[in-house]
């Protein structure tokens, strides 16, 4: 149900007032009684009489008047969204070395992972119409969503990504291969990866560079992300007393791989420093990709002013009727 006039509705905060001013204008003849119980029982009357009644009625009758004026609408409507075409997959590295504290989420410090699917969370939501999937690599490649338009189920599988999740290591050609697994058979008009890690293929079957050939082959384009700070990073350990301190480490990315990669199938690779830079990254790439929302809307809706029409005139005409009918 909806109001067509919805602003008529402001009429209604009128009623109370007319209440009490009548209230206020209602004052009992002043006469002198020889007994005070007698003039409990007159008062008494006065309250629960035909005055009353008639007030309620009338009010009754103009707040449905005042909703008829707002046209009451009584119906449904059917939205249906069109997918935009495109197909992503989100691979992320899980490894150990993203427990890194390097980034800042909400002002504090926090590991490069979380930070990842933080941003990720903002970039999934701007794409209603894409159909997402997420796949987490270390030593090697896990599936952890297939390509999907249920974004809420999408959230929850991203919000479930832990490092250690799969054995350590870095697969980044076997985690594009992987992928390409996923989005070779889709009939999207466009078919794009974003791989984002913090280190060096060291694990895996797949050359990075072999995998990116086999992208090109399939039109499937590849951006790449390497996440953290140049030189060292804060890296959490427990030492042989079971104590958690902070040590230095140094960082290791391949960004001449990753450039290539991202070369060879037409994407592009971008450095991320930090949490400003790591969401600057996603919304650029956001801006390149663009898509195009197809929305088809079926309204059907039945007035329903008439009803609140000839009940408001009701009850305004039996307020007549019982006050013209009421002994002096």
């Amino acid at each position: 149900m909806r109001f067509l006039h919805p602003e008529f509705l402001w009429l209604l905060t009128l009623l109370p007032i007319l209440a009490i001013l009548r209230g206020r204008r209602s004052f009992a003849p002043a006469l002198v009684f020889s007994s005070i119980s007698i003039a409990v029982t007159l008062a008494e009357g006065r309250k629960t009489g035909p005055g009353r009644v008639l007030a309620a009625l009338r009010l009754l009758g103009l707040g449905l008047l005042i909703l008829a004026f707002a046209r009451p609408q009584l119906g449904n409507t059917t939205t249906e969204i069109e997918a935009s075409g495109i197909d992503i997959l989100l691979a992320v590295d899980v490894s150990g070395s993203m427990e890194a504290l390097d980034f800042t989420l909400k002002g504090k410090t926090a590991n490069r992972l979380d930070v990842v699917k933080s941003v990720m969370h903002t970039f999934i939501d701007e794409r209603p119409n894409d159909r997402i999937g997420l796949l987490a690599f270390a030593g090697r490649p896990y599936m952890v969503s297939p390509l999907t338009l249920d974004h809420d189920w999408l959230l929850q599988r991203l919000d479930s990504l832990a490092i250690g999740m799969v054995e350590d290591g870095t697969a980044i050609g076997s985690a594009i291969g992987s992928g390409l697994n996923r989005l070779r058979d889709r009939d999207a008009k466009s078919r794009i990866m974003i791989l984002l890690t913090d280190g060096m293929n060291n694990a895996g079957t797949v050359p990075p560079l072999v995998a990116a050939e086999a992208a090109e082959t399939l039109e499937i384009k590849v951006y790449t992300i390497g996440a953290g700070t140049r030189g060292e990073a804060p890296m959490p350990m427990v030492d042989s007393f079971g104590r958690k301190r902070l040590i230095r480490v140094k960082v290791d990315i391949d960004d001449e791989t990753l450039g290539q990669v991202a070369e060879i199938t037409g994407g592009r690779y971008f450095r991320a420093t930090d949490t400003k830079s790591l969401a600057k990254v996603y919304e650029e790439i956001n801006t390149m990709e663009t898509t195009t929302r197809k929305i088809k809307k079926f309204e059907n809706y039945r007035e329903l002013f008439p009803w609140f029409v000839f009940a408001g005139l009701f009850f305004l005409g039996a307020e007549i009727l019982i006050g013209r009918k009421r002994l002096p």
